[in-house]
């Protein structure tokens, strides 16, 4: 199953309050906070909400 590698690239001050509990459910809290989740519709959404201040790389 495919997998997700997410980097937090940019701060999540100023942000909108909805972003930074999406950033934090992703287990983002920091600049150079990364994490690993799975393909999924939900994974997809968050990425997609907050994409703007992730790297986001995708390993098999």
């Amino acid at each position: 199953m495919a997998k997700y590698n997410i980097k937090l690239v940019k701060s999540l001050n100023g942000r909108n309050d909805k972003h930074i509990a999406t950033a934090y459910s992703l287990g983002l809290k920091k600049i150079g906070d990364e994490t690993t989740q799975p393909d999924n519709p939900q994974t997809r959404g968050k990425i997609a909400q907050i994409g703007y201040l992730l790297s986001v790389t995708e390993e098999e």
